[in-house]
C-alpha cells in the first residue's frame, strides 16, 4: 500500500488508519427496531493511508475500484452518483465540518479486504477508518461516540441508507475475544467474552446478491412500523417492537394481519433470543448458544422471509458438519453471507465441506473466510 500511495500521490503517508467489518452473531433486523444485537468485529479491515496537504482539497484513491476522486473543504460537499464509494468519505467529512472540527486538506488512499456487498458492513468500516484518519492526522479530540454518530449520520442522511447503529458501534468498539451486546435504543453496551480459544466464526459468502434488497428491506421496516401502530391500541406504551414482550404479543397478535404478525413475531422473539444469547455466552452454555443461532435463522427464513435458497443451503451444509455449534444467515439477507459459530479446530473441515457441497448444489463456488473477534478502529503513525 505504501508504494502504491507514493505512485498515486507522489509523497509519503504519515498515518495508517484501520477499521473492521463485522458479523452479527444474533439479532437479525432488530437494530432499526430499537432492539438488541450481538456482533463481533472481524479480521477483515478497511485501511486508509493518509497524508496532510497544504490546501483545502481532499484527494481520494480506492484500490478496490481503481478510481480517484477529489473535493474541496471550502465548498459544499455533495453526493456524487458516478463514484458511490466516495460518498461514505464525503459524508464523514461533511459531518466533521458540521460538528465544528477543523479539517485541512489530505490525501487518502483506501484499501479494503472486507468483501463488498456481502453483508459484512464494509461501508461502516470505510466511515470509521475515515474518522480515525482525520482524528490522527489533525490531532483532534474527537470522542468515539462522536465518531459513531458522525458515521451513522453519513450513512443515514448523506448516503441515504436507513440502517441502525450496529455497524458503526462494532467497527469502533470491537475487541479481541469480545462480542458486543448493544441496546440500539439508548446505545448502552457491554463487551461479553467470546473467547478465541473456544470459538471461531466461519463466514460463508454465497456470492449472491438480489437487486430487490433495498425494496424488501424498506418493506420490512414499513411492516414493523405498521405492527407498532396496530399494537398500540392494545399496548399503548410501546413505541417500538422492542417494547412488546412475547407474552403480550401472543395475547394480541390475532388482531394483526398475518404478514404483519410474522414480521413482528420475528423481531419480538429475536430480541429475547439476543438477551438469552448474552447470558448463554457468560454461562459458557454452548448448547444453548447453538440453539439460539439456529432458531434465529429459522425465524429469518420463515417469519421475516429475508433468506434465500443459497443461504438456506449454506446453513444446512454447515449444520451437517461435526463441531459446528450453530449457523444462520447474517446481514440484510436475500444473498450475501451466512455464518457458523464453530468449535476451535473445525474451520478447515467446514470450509472444504462447504466449498464442495455448495458448489455441487448451487452451481458456483462460494467464498469462505475465518475470523475471531477482533480489534475495532485504530491507527498507527508511520515513520
Amino acid at each position: 500500500m505504501i508504494s502504491r500511495f507514493k505512485e498515486v500521490f507522489n509523497g509519503e503517508p504519515t498515518i495508517r488508519a484501520m477499521a473492521p467489518g463485522r458479523v452479527n452473531l444474533i439479532g437479525g433486523h432488530t437494530d432499526y427496531n430499537e432492539g438488541f444485537v450481538m456482533p463481533i468485529a472481524i479480521q477483515h479491515n478497511v485501511s486508509i493511508l493518509a497524508q496532510p496537504r497544504r490546501d483545502n482539497e481532499i484527494y481520494l484513491h480506492s484500490t478496490n475500484f481503481e478510481q480517484s476522486d477529489s473535493f474541496s473543504l471550502a465548498e459544499n460537499i455533495a453526493f456524487v452518483e458516478e463514484k458511490p464509494w466516495s460518498n461514505f468519505i464525503r459524508g464523514v467529512t461533511k459531518g466533521f465540518q458540521k460538528a465544528g472540527w477543523p479539517l485541512r486538506g489530505a490525501n487518502l488512499f483506501i484499501d479494503s479486504d472486507v468483501p463488498i456487498s456481502a453483508g459484512l458492513a464494509s461501508s461502516a468500516a470505510v466511515e470509521m477508518a475515515t474518522c480515525i484518519a482525520y482524528q490522527a492526522l489533525f490531532d483532534l479530540d474527537v470522542s468515539t461516540m462522536d465518531m459513531i454518530e458522525i458515521s451513522l449520520e453519513a450513512e443515514n442522511r448523506f448516503v441515504g441508507k436507513n440502517c441502525g447503529p450496529m455497524d458503526q458501534f462494532i467497527s469502533a468498539l470491537g475487541q479481541p475475544g469480545k462480542a458486543l451486546f448493544l441496546d440500539c435504543r439508548n446505545f448502552d453496551y457491554e463487551l461479553v467474552s467470546f473467547p478465541s480459544d473456544h470459538y471461531s466464526v466461519v463466514i460463508m459468502n454465497t456470492k449472491v446478491r438480489s437487486n430487490q434488497v433495498v425494496k424488501e428491506y424498506n418493506a420490512r421496516r414499513a411492516a414493523c412500523r405498521e405492527g407498532v401502530t396496530l399494537l398500540k391500541e392494545y399496548l399503548p406504551n410501546i413505541r417500538a417492537l422492542r417494547d412488546a414482550g412475547s407474552e403480550q404479543f401472543e395475547k394480541h397478535r390475532h388482531h394483526l394481519p398475518e404478514i404483519i404478525q410474522k414480521r413482528c413475531a420475528h423481531i419480538i422473539y429475536e430480541n429475547e433470543r439476543v438477551q438469552m444469547f448474552a447470558k448463554a455466552l457468560k454461562d459458557e452454555n454452548t448448547t444453548l448458544i447453538g440453539q439460539l443461532i439456529s432458531a434465529s435463522h429459522i425465524s429469518l427464513k420463515e417469519n421475516y422471509e429475508v433468506s434465500c435458497p443459497e443461504l438456506n443451503t449454506m446453513v444446512d451444509i454447515a449444520m451437517g458438519v461435526d463441531g459446528v455449534i450453530g449457523a444462520r444467515m447474517t446481514g440484510a439477507g436475500f444473498g450475501g453471507c451466512a455464518i457458523a459459530v464453530v468449535s476451535k479446530g473445525v474451520e478447515e473441515q467446514l470450509k472444504s465441506t462447504v466449498m464442495k457441497q455448495f458448489t455441487e448444489t448451487i452451481g458456483h463456488e462460494p467464498e469462505v473466510y475465518f475470523s475471531e473477534a477482533s480489534d475495532g478502529a485504530r491507527y498507527e503513525i508511520l515513520d
